[in-house]
């Protein structure tokens, strides 16, 4: 029983540590997959900084939105732009074909360079051109959930869906792009609209929505010398005086990146921390029956030693056989936080993965405690008077 106990307090210590350094290491990756899609070298214009500057809310909300025409003047100015597109977020509406509806899809207002910088792939069908967005034909790109729910196996190519009470002829339909925790990317509920079709269900010019302008460098473009382009052509464009501040924000994927660094960073600390007072737990448990050991095998010990074992021999018999047992409470931890992933991962439709380093630092911690827990009672049996040992015995 006091064994089981101590493994229990190595088992619970490992999971804390592991499980969330496991969880962590997946959102982290999950999250940064999701980033890296989109690229480094792409431009978010917004009302507001993606990173704290200290700036109060109220400053950036009065701040006007990326507008048309500041999307127009880096489209035929910019020196430096492969891509550049235009996006307003009108919000959910129903949609239909015939019988069947979903509701809650969430249009975007787009222009013909959207699909290209967030590397949107095309099921069947294709995205909008130019004629498209300038004509504001009453064309739709759905995304995945949307096509089987309304149409199931049939194609949907050239059919006439109504959405939020305008008929649209379906163009092309996006491939799936799965579930994420913070996916930027997941268009699965989408229904992708030109720009001038996104004028019959919102005001452009003064409505309330969303709205933001994304820019593509050229390749081999170093990404500070764009931002400054895009800076000095939206300054120009809305006639900012050169030494007032900037009424809007220029960020980078980089910013999001030093936030999830810094966060990622505290929640792995939380369950070190967590962890760590287990393993503390577990790690005296051990110690305990290691003495307790040390005192019942006194007379085999001076047996031993009277028949030529030495010191070192018996310290390393009693630092194994403590090693040997913060190891299998480790491996117990490392199963059970496996099955818990595993899980957690049905559950949530999240995969979530423990890696090879996890296990390994999973393996380490174990032989650390086990070193800890059984140096000091190795060295009293090590250091036992044979003679002694036998009559105590």
């Amino acid at each position: 029983m006091r064994t089981f106990l101590s493994l229990l307090g190595i088992m619970i210590g490992i999971f804390c540590i592991i499980a969330v350094q496991a969880a962590v290491d997946s959102l982290e990756n999950n999250i940064r997959g999701s980033f890296d899609k989109l690229g480094n070298d792409v431009l978010y214009i917004d009302k507001r900084p993606w990173s704290d500057d200290g700036g109060s809310w109220w400053k950036y909300q009065r701040r006007p939105k990326p507008s048309y025409s500041d999307f127009e003047a880096i489209k035929e100015k910019s020196k430096l732009t492969e891509q550049v597109s235009y996006s307003a977020f009108i919000g959910n509406k129903v949609v239909k074909f015939q019988k069947n509806f979903i509701e809650g899809s969430f249009i975007i207002g787009v222009t013909e360079d959207y699909g290209g910088i967030f590397n949107i792939e095309i099921a069947s069908g294709r995205f909008f051109n130019r004629n498209d967005v300038i004509n504001g034909t009453n064309t739709v790109v759905i995304g995945y959930e949307v096509a089987q729910g309304l149409f199931g196996p049939a194609d949907p190519i050239g059919r006439i869906v109504v959405l939020g009470g305008k008929k649209l002829q379906v163009i092309g339909v996006i491939a799936k792009t799965g579930k994420s925790l913070i996916n930027p990317l997941d268009f699965d509920e989408a229904c992708l609209v030109s720009y001038k079709t996104a004028q019959f269900y919102i005001n452009l010019r003064g409505g309330s929505f969303f709205a933001s302008i994304n820019a593509k460098a050229k390749k081999g473009i170093d990404i500070a010398d764009f931002r400054d382009e895009i800076t000095g052509l939206l300054r120009a464009e809305r006639r900012i005086k050169p030494m007032d501040e900037s009424n809007f924000a220029i960020n980078e994927l980089s910013m999001l990146n030093k936030i999830f660094d810094s966060v990622f960073g505290v929640l792995k600390l939380a369950g070190l921390i967590i962890g760590g007072f287990a393993i503390l737990v577990g790690m005296f448990s051990v110690a305990n029956i290691m003495f307790v050991s040390v005192k019942e095998r006194t007379h085999i010990i001076g047996i031993k030693k009277a028949i030529g074992a030495t010191r070192n021999v018996i310290l390393l018999e009693f630092l194994i056989e403590s090693v040997v047992l913060c190891i299998l409470g480790g491996i117990l931890g490392l199963i059970f936080v496996f099955g818990v992933l595993k899980v957690a991962s049905a559950l949530t439709e999240f995969e979530m993965t423990l890696s090879i380093s996890n296990i390994l630092v999973g393996l380490v911690l174990s032989i650390l405690v086990g070193i800890l827990a059984g140096v000091i009672p190795a060295f009293n049996a090590a250091k036992m008077d044979p003679v002694e040992a036998i009559r105590q015995g």
